[in-house]
């Protein structure tokens, strides 16, 4: 997402730069955050042999010994072990504070996206936000909590952590220093000004009752969008599949992640269950359950057929597979505003959810009535099918994502209402250009007040 907007702000004629921990690219508008630089003579000595080692294409050999000099490297800096050993978070990037001096002239505005990816100081905060406004978008809960991306059914961030139920929820901790960390946060965000955004009402929701507000100056619900020039329609579904090598007969399921079967934010056995129930109920037709984002070999299970697609670099590919699909299922244990379902969205592929988090802020959920043979649906399914968009479930019910899924396939008329009313709502909710044009005039509000020192 933050590259979809620098790239925007770019084609609009804006100087802008894209700081990271780590640099794939030889774009020069992408910055590396110079931590290694600033670090002592032994860290950098070793972290140069490690470098130098990963140039090398010598296959497991290479992987080994490039852990090994970064392990010894990082002896030479017992303070940040010590804290990783307490299970403290790592805050140790020298970099951050030298930030400013690695772009060509000083920015207007700092927009930061998610800071736990291990490139970032938090403690940089107040020094950084009295140098330029600071926009802090947040797309999961860690600023507010111990430790956690998400926090599931927890609710010990709104009054501290500590006693942490669950220490393996990324990002990982070794021991439990969740009250320290959460009390840590909180001095950093006192001494802080900060402008708050986040893309849906549920994680703003969050902010509000969170210690982030001690260093919010105001707070903003600004929606993810897409390029709707590339996820959009299919002309010809059949053609979409035949480009992808997928049959044309069969009906097809579409979902969606990284890492799709270990994803701990996903729920993959239960859509595997869902899956099945849908092969039973749908007999003698060919079922394709389609999950993009996972090298692994196919899966049979019953009448349903399994198949693992890598992960695509290519967004216009992977546009196809929304375009070559009947439907999208999306099952989420946690979720703040998913990109793939406004991807499915936008190309007129409905959508079967996991009601958690920001998604029924995306997903119009059809009401299920009497007539059509089913419960009256839950507060979260309100939508007649000429408004609809997609079906929500409760979150781990395996047997009313398979209700859903077999709702619409059975009835090609109203999959195909619900699939024109979503491109059509993605095209007046979630186009990225209206993101854009949201930040943009944002930034400028806090460029000018900055000028007339109201900042």
């Amino acid at each position: 997402m933050a590259l979809n907007l620098h790239r925007a702000y770019q084609l609009r004629g804006y100087r802008a730069w894209l700081a990271v921990g780590r640099k794939t690219s030889d774009n020069p508008s992408v910055l590396l955050i110079p931590n290694d630089d600033y670090r002592n003579l032994w860290v950098k000595t070793w972290f140069r042999v490690r470098d130098f080692v990963a140039a090398w294409e010598f296959g497991p050999s290479t992987k080994t010994l490039y852990r090994l000099f970064h392990q010894i490297g990082r002896l030479g800096e017992p303070s940040r072990l010590l804290d990783r050993w307490r299970g403290r978070e790592d805050f140790h990037f020298p970099g951050t504070r030298h930030l400013l001096d690695t772009l060509p002239q000083q920015p207007n505005i700092v927009h930061c996206h998610n800071l736990h990816g291990g490139y970032f100081d938090l403690q940089a905060l107040p020094w950084l936000s009295r140098q330029v406004p600071v926009i802090l978008t947040l797309h999961d809960m860690w600023l507010l909590t111990g430790h956690c991306a998400h926090s599931f059914a927890c609710e010990r961030w709104k009054t501290g952590c500590g006693n942490c139920p669950d220490l393996s929820i990324p990002p990982v901790v070794k021991r439990d220093a969740t009250a320290q960390n959460w009390h840590r946060k909180r001095e950093v965000y006192r001494k802080s000004r900060l402008h708050i955004a986040t893309p849906s009402r549920w994680l703003m929701d969050k902010v509000k009752d969170s210690m982030l507000m001690e260093g919010a100056v105001e707070c903003r619900v600004i929606p993810n969008g897409v390029d709707l020039s590339v996820f959009q329609p299919a002309a010809d579904r059949r053609e979409a599949r035949a480009s992808l090598g997928l049959p044309q007969e069969a009906k097809i399921l579409l979902f969606t992640a990284n890492t799709i079967r270990g994803n701990i934010w996903k729920d993959y056995a239960m859509l595997r269950a869902a899956v099945m129930k849908v092969a039973e109920s749908l007999k003698q037709r060919q079922l394709l359950f389609v999950a993009l984002g996972e090298e692994a070999p196919p899966e049979q299970t019953g009448e349903a057929r399994i198949v693992f697609i890598p992960f695509q670099q290519d967004t216009r590919v992977v546009a196809r597979y929304y375009q070559a699909a009947d439907l999208y299922i999306h099952a989420a244990r946690a979720d703040t505003f998913p990109n793939t379902v406004l991807e499915a969205l936008a190309c007129g592929t409905p959508v079967a959810a996991t009601a958690v988090g920001g998604i029924p802020e995306q997903v119009k959920g059809l009401r299920l009535t009497p007539d059509t043979g089913k419960p009256i649906g839950p507060e979260f399914n309100a939508y007649t099918p000429e408004e609809a968009t997609g079906i929500l479930v409760r979150q781990g019910d395996a047997v009313a994502m398979a209700e859903a899924v077999v709702t619409l396939l059975k009835d090609k008329e109203l999959r195909q209402r619900l699939g024109e009313n979503a491109a059509r709502d993605a095209r007046e909710r979630f186009d990225l250009n209206k993101q854009v044009e949201a930040y943009l005039a944002w930034y400028e509000e806090l460029a000018q007040a900055r000028n007339t020192g109201k900042h």
